[in-house]
């Protein structure tokens, strides 16, 4: 394309907009960047015959990509130890935008670094400034882009000072090599040393958002525990990995008895612990209350978070292009308080 001239298919774009391919977004935390508000977990995409573990192959993984782009689920998180700190997720989503140069503009993308991954030293994991401007670097190569949306610290590092990781973030903000800031497995505690420290720097190092484990059914971390409402006080974006509780939350599950090769739970041996009798009965209530409002059990689950004080957008993973398609209709049901009501009854017995 010659963009110094201008492109017919822009004519009479709309001045603002809060939504793109009919799926609506949203402002992670209190920054400008506005998200899709069901976004793409791209964990276990890669190249299983190499043995990383993905559970999604180039082929599939790539036609994942290709739907969720055209229906706006743009917001596609990622790490760099993903798949037995292969980097393959990361990879996977470089050669998609290698053959979709037009599209980077279109999509948000989140990674995470601080485990060792591109080096073996002490100095090639945590939060230190070795780690943090080589990690970034190697995570723009496998990703082929110039500058990361959102990077996440991957976890609390207790033995490097807050102000040198925040700092570095700072000038990789300042670089233009990374735009946004976000932090994952963080405790309240943790937090609040990070926001303290924020006021000595700048809003360039701001903690936007928090990607911690939440599903409606167990909800946060025990360890993690008031995050979510932490959230709501200060005006960070809670994102919520997991989302559907490892699959648990769709209706494959409502009779575990039917689990089979291929389902998550199943394959990996935690069906029985994970779907308790208790967790049952719920799952079964909700699949009612779903069903009474023409939804799919994990679209419900998904519309129910989105409504939650603190909650920012969700990345449920999909391994299938199918299962897109489902995630992203959640992002636009618009669930009624009675609807709503009846989830939380169920959810609170």
């Amino acid at each position: 394309m010659d963009h110094r001239k201008p492109n017919p298919d822009l004519y009479g774009i709309p001045f603002v907009t809060d939504e793109f391919r009919g799926m609506p977004y949203l402002h992670l935390g209190r920054s400008g960047l506005r998200v899709s508000k069901v976004g793409l977990g791209t964990w276990k995409m890669g190249y299983p015959e190499t043995g990383d573990g993905a559970r999604s192959d180039e082929k599939t993984s790539l036609a994942i990509l290709d739907k969720a782009a055209e229906l706006g689920v743009t917001l596609w998180d990622t790490a760099n130890r993903y798949n037995s700190s292969s980097g393959n997720s990361e990879r996977i989503i470089g050669t998609w935008l290698e053959n979709n140069p037009d599209s980077r503009r279109d999509v948000v993308i989140a990674t995470k670094i601080f485990g060792g991954m591109d080096g073996v030293t002490p100095n090639h994991s945590r939060a230190g400034r070795l780690n943090i401007i080589e990690s970034v670097n190697a995570c723009t190569e496998r990703l082929c882009v110039d500058y990361i949306d959102l990077l996440y610290f991957h976890k609390f590092d207790e033995r490097t000072p807050v102000e040198e990781s925040l700092a570095t973030i700072e000038d990789l903000v300042s670089a233009g090599v990374v735009r946004h800031f976000a932090v994952s497995n963080f405790t309240r505690d943790q937090l609040e040393l990070y926001r303290e420290t924020e006021k000595s720097l700048s809003v360039r190092c701001r903690v936007t958002a928090v990607q911690n484990k939440y599903d409606i059914l167990g909800g946060e971390r025990e360890e993690a525990a008031g995050v979510l409402d932490w959230c709501a006080a200060v005006g960070a974006s809670f994102v919520a990995y997991s989302p559907l509780a490892r699959g648990l939350l769709t209706g494959r599950y409502l009779d575990p008895a039917a689990a089979k090769k291929g389902d998550r739970l199943f394959d990996e041996g935690t069906l029985k612990d994970d779907a308790s009798e208790a967790k049952l009965a719920k799952l079964k209530a909700l699949g009612a209350i779903a069903a009474e409002a023409g939804l799919e059990l994990s679209q419900l689950a998904l519309a129910y978070m989105l409504t939650l004080p603190g909650m920012g957008p969700v990345i449920p993973t999909a391994t299938k292009v199918e299962q897109v398609e489902s995630n992203a209709h959640a992002g636009k049901v618009e669930l009624g308080e009675e609807v709503a009501a009846k989830v939380k009854a169920v959810l609170e017995e």
